[in-house]
């Protein structure tokens, strides 16, 4: 984890501007913020007393399974079966998720993460299913993922406390809500976190609940912010059961929370703008919170915040080179899996298909 302080190019609000930093969370083995929480999670998994191999049931968007992957690889007792959309991930992510072998088997789901999802649900609430193949999840369904993620909120909002007075605010890049979510517990538990915003791409069901107290389910729309690409948010159920009613947390009428949707074409514009305005080449999901952030500052928001970076750019150089004009800088950990040769095999998304593969796995 590293914060790195923003200076804006534009220099809003005087000779220093307001204070702003980028949150990297993205020095982990595979790139990806979901590095963090899933090798705690190995970790704890495995000094738990079990009878047996265990089976680690992954869908992905396009992260979260290479980080799993990374975590349980060749670790004793340990089996994991990753799900991610044919063509809802970028090629280095696919790379990424095929490049392990041993313990790991990756799916290509023929549909959406939506889909790879529901078959992963599924598989977990049939009780003999999970009892006969050893099943557990990572995704951040598992509070062993999602509570994790809670640290590095506490750890950058204390270290901003020691020299202002003003909590920060905090800019999250939100799929699948296990991050947004992680933060507003953190929050709730009394850490000095100001307002939340989530950046969401054009899957805006986080926006329209919170805004109207509805998020009907939808098709998943494709987007350059691919592992952001959810149709419904698993996390809004633990966030409803909470707090069914989001007027009190809505920041239009006095809460804290706001969710707003970011088009493709402002994360493209984003992308290209990021370097001149604030020094640094981002993934089009950390593009999705500097683009919310440069509004604030654009409409004179003098407060502290702190987007997320939650990927690095060279898990995605299709989509950030063309717009930055220049080769994306390289990641040791990314090229070193990049040498890597990798596979995954075709899955319908048929319930039936994944529970002949589990039984047999056993």
């Amino acid at each position: 984890m590293s914060l790195r302080p923003l200076a804006d190019a534009r220099r809003h609000g005087g000779p220093g501007g307001p204070e702003q930093g980028l949150l990297e969370l993205f020095h982990g083995p595979t790139a990806a913020f979901k590095d963090y929480a899933a090798r705690f999670l190995a970790r704890a998994l495995a000094a738990l007393p079990a009878e047996g191999e265990r089976h680690v049931l992954v869908a992905t968007s396009g992260d979260t399974g290479s980080a799993v992957a990374a975590a349980f690889h060749r670790r004793p007792g340990f089996r994991v079966t990753l799900l991610y959309p044919a063509e809802g991930v970028s090629p280095r992510q696919a790379h990424l998720l095929g490049c392990f072998g041993d313990n790991v088997r990756a799916f290509e789901v023929r549909g959406s993460f939506d889909d790879a999802q529901r078959l992963v649900k599924e598989a977990l609430g049939d009780p003999d299913l999970r009892a006969h193949a050893g099943l557990t999840s990572a995704n951040s369904i598992s509070l062993g993922r999602l509570l994790p993620q809670m640290a590095w909120f506490a750890l950058a909002a204390l270290r901003h406390r020691a020299g202002a007075e003003t909590p920060p605010g905090f800019i999250i890049p939100s799929g699948n809500f296990g991050h947004g979510l992680a933060c507003l517990w953190a929050r709730e538990m009394g850490l000095p976190i100001g307002d939340v915003l989530l950046a969401t791409n054009r899957n805006r069901a986080l926006v329209d609940w919170i805004r109207t107290g509805r998020a009907e389910p939808r098709a998943t729309l494709r987007t350059p912010a691919n592992a952001m690409d959810v149709g419904i948010p698993s996390n809004l159920e633990r966030l409803r059961a909470r707090h069914p009613d989001p007027a009190p947390l809505r920041l239009a009428t006095g809460g804290f929370l706001d969710a707003r949707a970011v088009d493709d074409e402002a994360i493209r514009e984003t992308l290209a703008e990021a370097p001149r305005r604030w020094g640094v080449v981002v993934c089009p999901h950390t593009a999705c919170a500097l683009h919310l952030l440069g509004e604030l500052r654009d409409a004179g928001d003098p407060r502290p915040w702190i987007a997320l970076a939650t990927a690095h750019p060279a898990k995605f150089p299709e989509v950030v080179e063309p717009r930055i004009g220049e080769r994306v800088p390289s990641s040791p950990g990314v090229d070193a899996l990049l040498e890597r040769p990798a596979s995954a095999e075709p899955l319908e998304p048929d319930p039936g298909a994944l529970t002949h593969i589990l039984r047999r796995s056993r």
